[in-house]
């Protein structure tokens, strides 16, 4: 696998990650008959599970691509949690989140292009 290769990998860490968000914010909207099962439910379990994986896929691509540049790629889970809380939980998005999302995709796209 190529570096891009890698990158792209990172980023579908970072997906699962926001994914496991996701599901970790489901639980906790729940109203739980113990508080047992506030944190030992399915969507808790396997969200800690997705996290775990998440962790493995950084550190494999970790070994090839730039510290600096895996930092900034982390950030696009903020956009990936966004645009989930929006679709999924039905969040409403302000112009702040908004111009958040803006300032992040432009942080991204800068180091990109000129690292």
């Amino acid at each position: 696998m190529d570096n891009l290769g890698y990158l792209f990998l990172f980023l579908a860490g970072v997906f699962i990650s926001a994914v496991s968000q996701i599901l970790l914010k489901q639980s906790a909207n729940k109203v739980h008959s113990t508080r047992l099962r506030e944190y030992l439910n399915f969507r808790v379990l396997f969200a800690y599970v997705l996290f775990f994986g998440a962790a493995l896929i950084s550190i494999l691509a970790y070994t090839r691509i730039a510290l600096s540049l895996g930092a900034v790629l982390e950030s696009a889970g903020y956009i990936f949690v966004l645009g989930m809380s929006v679709s999924i939980l039905k969040e409403k998005l302000s112009g702040t989140k908004i111009a958040g999302m803006i300032l992040i995709m432009t942080g991204i796209v800068l180091v990109s292009v000129f690292r």
